[in-house]
């Protein structure tokens, strides 16, 4: 499949931005936890804090790509914001500074996300979508995959010391500074439309974002990555093999992006995200087992869930919805709305319960999501 040159770039720009996240993301609750010696509960409180804050602007974003035509601009400063507040972690004396700063970052996120995945949709084939997405997930988790496999050499052969881990998130400048370069420069925007004086959401938009309320509420009860290291970390697997459960994870996404592109494309949006489902309750029912080997299997159907379900997603709404940009800004809000708010609760109860019933409550709210999806999602999903 031949693919437009600016979806490569954007597949770079994810590639490198991936590679500096993935530096960070497996080690930032340790690095919490252990080293600024922060409780459980609060690193519950800056998954939430960092995922919440972006509310707003998810939903600005996208209603400001379709109402002004601005795409570009947004993608750009939303890159921009990120690249320069990871290093920053590297500073950090207590949990509120590192709430601040993914709080900034997940901003950009919130900028960008909206617009970058309009951007997708308008240089994509509409007929391929789920292959489009699947082929940008590809690179995208292939920067996720090398930047872990760089976190865990390190860390392997160059030490564990918190002085070390602060030197991987100063790091992070680089890979971050060439995706804002290629976006920059070499990925072009949409064609420039009127404003719109009028802005109405479609009865498309209504139905498409009735049927994502069953992925936000999935969310809500799933564990965030965060709680799946700390259980990593309590199963008795050690730091500086942290990383490789998430190689494994986007190993697996790598490996099976394109084809779930290619999966929802032939069977459909409801199917794929059902399996997706299950693959989640897979992935939350091996925790249970907290064993080693429990784990490592869990990631991999972690890695399954995330690639098959956000890929579905996305296709669903570049297929479905007549105000794209919007609908996702919808659907990022949803994800950051839902999602801090289930890793707020769940830090909480493993904080105030223990490990076993925030595993137990997690598991319990995202079988009902699963048996839900299944006795209804087949009313629902009428042009996927």
């Amino acid at each position: 499949m031949k693919m437009n040159k600016n979806i490569l770039y954007l597949g770079l720009v994810s590639f490198f931005t991936d590679f500096a996240s993935a530096m960070i993301n497996p080690i930032l609750p340790v690095f919490v936890v252990y080293y600024l010696k922060e409780g459980v509960d609060k690193l519950g409180v800056i998954v939430a804090v960092a995922t919440f804050v972006s509310y707003s602007l998810r939903l600005l974003s996208g209603y400001v790509s379709d109402r002004y035509g601005i795409v570009k601009p947004l993608v750009v400063a939303g890159y921009a914001l990120s690249a320069f507040s990871k290093p920053l972690i590297g500073f950090s004396k207590g949990y509120a500074s590192v709430a601040f700063l993914r709080a900034v970052e997940r901003l950009g996120k919130a900028l960008r996300s909206a617009p970058k995945d309009y951007l997708i949709a308008y240089f994509g084939d509409k007929k391929r979508m789920g292959k489009t997405f699947g082929f940008h997930k590809t690179l995208d988790i292939a920067g996720e995959f090398s930047g872990t496999l760089f976190l865990f050499l390190t860390l392997y052969l160059v030490g564990q010391s918190e002085e070390i881990v602060r030197g991987i998130f100063f790091a992070t400048l680089f890979p971050s500074l060439v995706a804002l370069l290629i976006v920059s420069f070499f990925v072009e925007d949409v064609k420039k439309k009127e404003k719109r004086e009028k802005f109405a959401v479609s009865k498309e938009d209504k139905r498409v974002i009735k049927n994502l309320f069953f992925y936000f509420f999935f969310l809500f009860f799933f564990f965030n990555e965060a709680f799946f290291t700390m259980q990593a970390k309590e199963v008795g697997i050690g730091i500086a093999f942290i990383p490789l459960l998430f190689m494994l994870s986007t190993f697996v996404q790598t490996l099976t992006s394109y084809y779930s592109g290619m999966l929802i494309d032939k069977i459909g949006v409801e199917k794929t995200l059902l399996i997706s489902y299950g693959f989640g309750v897979f992935a939350e029912a091996l925790l249970l087992f907290k064993t080693p080997w429990a784990t490592w299997l869990s990631y991999a159907f972690l890695g399954l869930f995330t690639v098959f379900s956000l890929n579905a997603n996305r296709a669903y709404i570049a297929k479905d919805s007549k105000n794209v940009a919007s609908v996702y800004g919808v659907f990022y809000a949803g994800v950051a709305v839902f999602g801090a708010l289930g890793a707020f609760v769940i830090g909480l109860l493993w904080d105030k319960a223990g490990m076993e019933n925030a595993v137990a409550f997690s598991l319990a709210g995202i079988l009902c999501v699963f048996f839900l999806f299944l006795l209804r999602g087949g009313f629902v999903f009428e042009n996927s």
